[in-house]
């Protein structure tokens, strides 16, 4: 079907061996159907024609038609020289200027022929002049159909080797030119392009690299946009579906005794509204007959941990064990410690696996497990190695999902005859459209509510300068017995950077702070010596945590009421909302400095505005996804998310999304067998894409 598009790029005119050889290496170019998907990043219209006499210093790239009337060259010391052709269109005259390639220069162009000279007009001398210009022949244009003109992104060798933006845009106009004798197979059906009023594929494929107008250029990105959104969200609805059908869940049939003792005598608060609605959602799943793959978000504090725990308490109840697993050694201990204190004196047997338990203690752990004595297991990754095997295996727990990744999440079904009810909890909020495409195989549930008595931290963005107002501020909350932890995002100093680092840092604030005890924490300090310090934070006998990102997840010290994160210019948005979530733990006011140099980009301000504005983490998380674009996101690279979308983005194109997933959700509710011939051409075409390099089986 798409033979004609699986040619050798070499075979197509223009490139051969050599420019085959950089195309595949620097693009990953090697067919005519990967140069035709190689889109241009930008246009510039090229309608029109200008008169010298119109031009000005301010204008944009623009195109005057002429003659040259003569050449002048000037030495630019040694060997080097720069070449003037003086140039007229009877209306004025420029000059067309090169610092380089005099040899090109005079072997290219002539005083005979008319020309078009494209480029930028700058004043020099009180005379306009072009800089190394564009140059065609007039007889070799077509003025009349001449529109906008692609710009593609290339690299620096491809430039020294004579292939700049220009050179691809000359082949891909020879392939354009080559395809447009016999229309391409269309690769959406008119079921759902005439609807959407969406132009046929060959005519976008066309416009995308030779639009006439801006017009043109939005009809072919709506439709090229639309078909490679619709195809991720089909292939992930299709894998979801196929999982529903094969994989039957355990069925937890009743809420029992232990549940009910739980909810009457050990809940700390009641319920928020949004623990309730997903408490309602998790039980429905799980007594559904289907495996539940649910995605829980909620900010820091939201209380998902609770939420988890009466998941988990459903499952023990119903002759079942359950497992939480965490990425690090102290936030499970932590969410060991939670969980015991929310269980009181209930009789569920709990126990921690992490790497650092061995010998006779691992020893019992696995044999409970085994034997089903153990109701509930709190672990880390050490709950995947392959001897650790459970009884009854029937719900498991993720936390920090982002951290583990799809293959390890899957490894957990195979801990049971039939897979366990799988709950991944996340306290970094992900983008509706964004989860839709990481986690499009999970049902999402969202607690968007605090529980009673938190209130918002109040975040303050403060320069460097205004350290002693920070400082004063610190000591008056640790005189009313409060705990503050001071964030930089290095360790030690390097030769390239300016920034403070945090050596440096715990240093000065000993002599600020002499009359309190300071602890320090960071990503190279051993284990053991990093809980010691970490221990001591949340025990009070230390009344400042100099860290670095590593408190980012897993640290939960209610007494802590101020987070100073020095050279907040360097964090991400996601980074510094999931560093403010360390504090407002407690009932007390709590505080975020966002400490600065002056000198900030529009970029940087943005973000610090929009951490001082709103707590909110879904809207700190859209902005974030605007700023940086998936690919950058904290999770989507540890996930093995691989986003290889050539010309749509998942954070301008929300709309396009959610149009291609309902597109999508059609087809998987009208053929859930993936077999109907009326949706042939569809299934082909994914069978198709499935072969190609995109990693789709990662994007779900």
């Amino acid at each position: 079907m798409f033979d004609i598009l699986g040619q050798d790029i070499m075979y197509l005119p223009g490139v051969g061996p050599k420019r085959k050889t950089i195309l595949e290496r620097e693009l990953g170019i090697r067919t005519w159907g990967d140069l035709l998907e190689y889109y241009p990043y930008k246009y510039v219209d090229r309608s029109r024609i200008y008169h010298i006499d119109e031009l000005n210093g301010t204008m944009p790239y623009v195109q005057i038609r002429g003659h040259i009337l003569s050449f002048e060259e000037f030495s630019r010391g040694g060997r080097q020289k720069r070449v003037v052709a003086h140039f007229t269109d009877g209306h004025g005259i420029v000059d067309l200027v090169w610092f380089h390639g005099a040899k090109y220069v005079y072997k290219s162009y002539d005083l005979k022929t008319e020309y078009v000279v494209f480029g930028k007009p700058t004043v020099f001398g009180g005379r306009y002049q072009f800089t190394h210009p564009d140059i065609d022949k007039v007889a070799d244009l077509q003025l009349s159909a001449m529109g906008m003109q692609p710009y593609y992104m290339t690299t620096e060798r491809m430039k020294q080797t004579g292939l700049p933006s220009r050179a691809i845009e000359k082949i891909t106009r020879t392939l354009v030119d080559k395809l447009s004798a016999t229309p391409l197979p269309e690769t959406l059906p008119p079921f759902i392009t005439g609807p959407l009023h969406l132009i046929p594929r060959s005519e976008a494929l066309a416009c995308i690299h030779y639009p006439h107008n801006v017009t043109e250029v939005q009809r072919a990105q709506e439709r090229l946009k639309f078909e490679e959104l619709f195809y991720v969200q089909l292939n992930i609805l299709r894998y979801a579906s196929d999982h529903r059908r094969k994989y039957r869940g355990c069925i937890f049939s009743h809420v029992g005794t232990l549940f009910n003792y739980f909810y009457r005598h050990n809940l700390p608060f009641p319920l928020t509204g949004a623990q309730k609605r997903v408490m309602h959602e998790i039980r429905r799943d799980m007594g559904s007959g289907r495996q539940m793959n649910r995605l829980l978000q909620g900010d820091v504090g939201s209380g998902k941990t609770l939420v988890a725990l009466m998941s988990m308490i459903i499952a023990i109840d119903n002759g079942y064990q359950a497992c939480l697993m965490a990425p690090t050694e102290i936030l499970a201990e932590q969410h060991r410690q939670t969980i015991m204190a929310f269980l009181n004196d209930m009789s569920i047997t709990v126990a921690l696996l992490t790497g650092s338990v061995k010998g006779k203690k691992r020893e019992e752990i696995l044999t409970g497990l085994a034997s089903g004595d153990i109701n509930l297991l709190i672990g880390t990754h050490a709950v995947l190695e392959d001897n650790v095997q459970f009884a009854r295996l029937g719900l498991a727990v993720i936390d920090e999902q982002h951290r583990f990744g799809v293959a390890q999440r899957a490894r957990l079904w195979t801990k049971n005859t039939n897979p366990p009810h799988i709950l991944v909890m996340t306290a970094t909020p992900i983008p509706r459209t964004l989860a839709m495409t990481i986690y499009g195989d999970l049902d999402v549930s969202i607690i968007d509510e605090l529980p009673p008595g938190r209130k918002p931290v109040h975040t303050i963005h403060r320069y460097d300068d205004q350290m002693a107002t920070v400082y004063e501020g610190m000591r008056r909350e640790i005189r009313a017995g409060r705990q503050i932890y001071v964030v930089f995002p290095v360790i030690k100093e390097s030769e390239k950077s300016d920034l403070r680092n945090l050596e440096e840092g715990f240093a000065h604030l000993c002599e600020v702070f002499p009359e309190y005890a300071l602890s320090k924490v960071h990503g190279l300090m051993k284990n053991k010596e990093k809980d010691e310090e970490m221990r001591k934070f949340a025990m009070g006998q230390t009344q400042i945590l100099v860290a670095t990102t590593v408190i980012e997840v897993g640290v939960n010290v209610p007494n802590a009421s101020v987070m100073v994160i020095i050279d907040a210019q360097r964090f991400g948005l996601s980074q510094l909302h999931q560093l403010r979530g360390r504090v407002g733990r407690g009932a007390d006011q709590s505080y975020c400095i966002l400490v600065t140099n002056h000198k900030l980009s529009e970029e940087t301000r943005k973000r610090i505005d929009i951490m001082t504005e709103t707590n909110d983490g879904f809207r700190i998380a859209e902005a974030d996804l605007k700023l940086r674009g998936p690919g950058d996101l904290e999770g989507t690279q540890q996930s093995g998310i691989a986003f290889d979308l050539k010309i749509a983005n998942i954070a301008r194109d929300g709309q396009i999304v959610e149009l291609a997933r309902r597109e999508a959700q059609k087809i998987i509710d009208t053929d859930p067998n993936c077999h109907s011939a009326q949706f042939e051409m569809l299934w082909n075409r994914l069978k198709e894409l499935r072969k190609t390099n995109i990693n789709w089986g990662t994007i779900s």
